[in-house]
């Protein structure tokens, strides 16, 4: 692929467009609506609080707000905007420290369309000390959601948490299940509901899923002391980074950390334990280094997932998936963590994204490990490179890339659907996702391995370990 080429145009917007937020990922996703969408630019507009970038909307034509969207205006702020000249608004909603239910509730009363990439609250929730573990945690985010969805079905397509992951992986988890059912030479037809896809992952004797990564871009610098070095949204990071560690909890558990906690109400996937995600280890593997260490920072799709693939015989629940973040990030972001936390877990006072300036070489290898089958493990995802992202798309990282593409997906599905109301990734149309992403991806591949959580274990010293199952969390956890 190259920037020259053809590309398809998807749809037709034939209202405004508003973006909210212009960091990383919304530069990235700006001309890649330019590609894709039949629109008028002269009703495109931009909100950020934060000017740095400007003269990227500025070249593109697209006029930019220079103002904050906040609890207290955003109604007043976005009504206009989203409204103004007629046809069918969308809100494509990039930003951090703007209640995402807030945002979607409002385009769905004005009649516009919606897609995000996290459940986001107002400012202030991730740092609230008030608030225990539980309050904090994506769980009660997502229970927010459900609501909605529960009591407004239907109406004006809004897309939640549609960005690499949460979204593309919920897209992968499908198409590896599909592979696995072929591969075991299975006359299995496609799942056409959730309960179908359900007791298709209890057929194939999934034990698990890891949402598995590892990001190996590498900076032309050094990551300097006192500066927080990251390929995406630092501020991103650093808030989901510092909730509650937060699983999928599957039925296969036989052992749950002392510090793990269930939810009394909701949909009954997840556990959460009493320590930061981005301060808990765990084993996972990726084609790239094999055996690795990621962190267990939560993210919706971890439960999402559990809840999507569960199974059951009345309110009893048969099957249920475990589902976690196992993410290695860029190794400057390793380093960052490392000092953030070592300061008691205060943010540094600067921080970097890296562009694709400065970035020498690497790939974000970005896929699912589907665990506990019959042969064994089975990895399936993306390994972009940022070699191939300079060719492909402007102003972004290979991470980037695979964020903004998601949303665009999310994006085509909505005009396709217009009247979907509120939907996870999870209940997209995987199949039209990848198809509009793929060109985005890089290399999509899958790789069966034979580690587990217990190779090479126990070594020098003795552990607690489960060698009665390897796929047992209590094998997984870096304790």
């Amino acid at each position: 692929m190259t920037a020259s080429q053809s590309w398809p145009v998807h749809a037709t917007i034939t209202g405004p467009i508003v973006m909210i937020g212009f960091g990383s990922i919304g530069k990235g996703t700006l001309p890649l609506i330019e590609r894709h969408f039949t629109f008028d630019k002269s009703r495109f507009v931009i909100i950020d609080p934060e000017d740095a970038d400007r003269a990227v909307a500025d070249k593109h034509g697209v006029r930019f707000i220079h103002q904050a969207v906040t609890k207290d205006n955003y109604r007043h702020v976005l009504t206009p905007l989203l409204t103004a000249g007629g046809g069918q608004g969308f809100c494509v909603n990039l930003s951090v420290d703007t209640s995402s239910l807030a945002i979607m509730e409002l385009c769905r009363e004005i009649g516009a369309l919606y897609v995000d990439t996290v459940v986001e609250p107002w400012a202030g929730f991730y740092f609230d000390k008030s608030a225990g573990p539980e309050a904090r945690s994506n769980y009660a985010l997502r229970e927010t959601l459900l609501a909605a969805k529960r009591k407004n079905p239907g109406g004006p397509t809004a897309v939640s948490t549609c960005g690499a992951n949460p979204g593309m992986v919920s897209w992968f988890v499908k198409q590896a299940l599909m592979n696995l059912a072929a591969d075991l030479k299975l006359d299995i037809a496609e799942p056409a509901t959730r309960e179908q896809w359900g007791r298709l992952a209890h057929q194939l004797g999934v034990k698990g899923i890891h949402i598995a990564e590892r990001d190996t871009q590498r900076s032309r610098r050094p990551k300097p002391m006192n500066v927080f070095v990251n390929t995406w949204s630092v501020e991103g990071f650093v808030s989901e980074g510092l909730q509650p560690a937060e699983l999928g909890w599957g039925t296969h558990e036989k052992w749950m950390p002392a510090n793990g906690r269930s939810h009394a109400g909701g949909c009954g996937a997840a556990i959460y334990l009493l320590q930061p995600g981005a301060n808990t280890r765990v084993r996972s593997w990726c084609p790239t280094p094999g055996p690795q260490y990621g962190f267990l920072v939560t993210h919706n799709e971890s439960i999402s997932i559990a809840d999507y693939f569960t199974v059951r015989d009345g309110d009893k629940v048969v099957y249920r998936p475990t589902c976690h973040y196992a993410y290695h990030p860029a190794n400057d972001a390793v380093l960052s963590l490392h000092e953030m936390f070592g300061a008691e877990g205060r943010m540094q006072d600067d921080w970097h994204i890296l562009d694709e300036t400065e970035i020498v070489d690497g790939i974000d290898e970005l896929g699912v490990l589907i665990y506990g089958h019959a042969r064994n493990a089975y990895w399936f995802g993306s390994q972009l490179s940022i070699d191939e992202t300079r060719m492909i798309a402007p102003y972004q990282n290979a991470t980037g890339l695979q964020v903004s593409s998601a949303a665009v997906a999310g994006m085509v599905w909505a005009l396709e659907n217009p009247n979907a109301g509120i939907v996870e990734a999870d209940e997209l149309d995987y199949r039209r996702c990848l198809e509009v992403q793929m060109p985005y991806l890089g290399p999509v591949n899958g790789y069966y391995t034979d580690w587990t959580p217990l190779s090479g274990r126990p070594g020098l010293f003795a552990e607690d370990i489960d060698e009665s199952d390897p796929w047992q969390f209590r094998n997984v956890l870096v304790r």
